[in-house]
């Protein structure tokens, strides 16, 4: 953030692990439900109740370690945390805190300066609390999401700033849903996130950290740490000491609030879930697990790089969505131009895609017919967004819309003089301001060809033909 001073940030990403039903009960996990319709004596607390750990949810949580490169634990144990909250029913949290699942791991990520590295602590599993629904001066609490499998995953503190947390968030994501460990839905709650951070003089100890708690989108994380990193910085620079609190980003004035001071482990009370016996898993089972998962992202990425030729960056930008790497891989197989379709993608298909595409609309032999032709010089870039957006949109055939619309590339240089003539008799200032030395008057001038021809005029010839129009006297 300053020269003297460096921002230090570990996350704890809560994955909804991607079951039919909850971790101790039967109840199911769907989305969107009227509330409290989802819930049965298990997941709300009531007295006999006794849980029964879901096997689809472990299995889940060991895919998700696997592919973050964890060592998944053949033995491993539950723990009650004890707290009292409205979204707590059982006044306390079945989850592994002396046990985790997972240990170690890492995730790559790509960063201004390379890639960097960024530990992974631990992996357990654990149940969701309730949701608390705000509205109307009332606070209601709905009850479904209590139970839903949770995977924590908690990194080391090896973040720098807000522009890391945010690949690191965007790459997991990637992961766990490439994994089949979870779908990560973020605008419905399938990923939260909860960022530890604290500033330091650098070269010196980790300074206080403060949680920023329940974090639901890449950009409220990443602008919830530029503001409390500045305002940890202005405290430092005082000489005040960080508070060890919990607090809140206000998504509207985009600053963070103080909740509570920070407890510890302790104020928890963790001791073993007496309910459940340890989670044992073999050796066999791992593998087979192991044995089961898909291509993900990062080899993706450096197949696209070694195979396809595709510039690093842009290679993992397309393996970071599952459905876009699949559709490119088709497309990418009828045609030879695969940086030039990599751009297309880049550039035009993500601006049309959701935030998490589950499929692409467009054709994938219709997205490699633009590329060919614009890569021919049959239509010009504009000409290409513009297919892409019809096709994307609308099931048409590119041939026949080039056709139809005339929408081939202009390299008749006569035609091409007479519609910039028209131009600077328009516009005479840009002729005059050339010649007076203006040289940015010449790149006006060829915007207004491309303007006037819907973007369809050929470079070299609109440029050859603005030559002769200023060469003469």
């Amino acid at each position: 953030m300053t020269p003297e001073f460096e921002t230090v940030i570990g996350l704890e990403v809560h994955a909804e692990l991607s079951t039919a039903s909850k971790i101790f009960c039967s109840c199911a996990t769907g989305f969107g439900a009227e509330p409290n319709t989802q819930v049965c004596p298990v997941c709300m607390g009531l007295p006999g109740g006794m849980p029964v750990l879901n096997r689809a949810a472990v299995e889940k949580a060991v895919r998700a370690g696997l592919a973050l490169g964890c060592e998944v634990q053949t033995y491993s144990a539950f723990d009650r945390k004890n707290y009292f909250y409205p979204d707590l029913p059982k006044g306390y949290q079945i989850t592994q805190q002396e046990r985790p699942l997972c240990l170690g791991g890492s995730l790559m990520i790509e960063t201004a300066g390379g890639e960097k590295r960024i530990g992974i602590a631990r992996i357990h599993i654990e149940e969701d609390a309730a949701k608390l629904v705000y509205g109307g001066g009332k606070v209601l609490v709905d009850y479904n999401r209590c139970g839903v499998p949770l995977a924590e995953i908690v990194t080391e503190p090896d973040i720098r700033g807000a522009e890391e947390a945010a690949a690191f968030l965007k790459k997991l994501r990637s992961v766990l849903r490439a994994s089949g460990a979870a779908e990560c839905r973020m605008s419905e709650g399938g990923m939260r996130c909860d960022v530890n951070i604290s500033v330091r003089r650098r070269g010196e100890q980790f300074g206080e950290r403060v949680e920023l708690k329940n974090l639901s989108s890449f950009r409220s994380v990443a602008r919830a740490i530029e503001y409390e990193a500045k305002r940890l910085i202005a405290a430092a620079e005082r000489g005040e000491a960080a508070a060890r609190e919990t607090r809140r980003f206000d998504e509207s004035t985009g600053r963070t609030f103080a909740m509570r001071r920070k407890e510890s482990g302790g104020d928890y009370r963790y001791f073993p879930e007496p309910n459940l016996p340890p989670l044992v898993l073999t050796e066999e089972e791992i593998e087979r697990i192991r044995a089961s998962l898909p291509e993900l992202p990062d080899a993706r990425k450096r197949r696209y790089v070694s195979e396809l030729g595709l510039a690093p960056f842009d290679a993992e930008q397309i393996a970071s969505e599952n459905a876009v790497a699949d559709w490119f891989e088709r497309a990418a197989a009828l045609t030879p131009h695969r940086r030039r379709l990599a751009a297309l993608t880049l550039t035009e298909l993500f601006r049309l895609l959701p935030s998490d595409p589950e499929s692409v609309p467009l054709p994938p032999e219709r997205a490699a017919r633009i590329t060919d032709m614009a890569e021919a010089g049959e239509i010009s870039a504009a000409v290409a967004k513009r297919l892409i957006e019809r096709c994307f949109a609308e099931d048409v055939s590119p041939d026949e819309v080039v056709r139809a619309e005339g929408l081939g590339v202009i390299r008749d240089e006569e035609e091409l003089e007479r519609i910039l003539r028209e131009a600077l008799r328009e516009e005479p200032k840009l002729l005059t301001d050339y010649r007076r030395g203006k040289s940015a008057a010449r790149g006006a001038m060829l915007g207004r060809v491309m303007r006037r021809t819907g973007g369809r005029a050929d470079p070299q010839a609109a440029s050859a033909a603005l030559d002769r129009i200023l060469n003469e006297e």
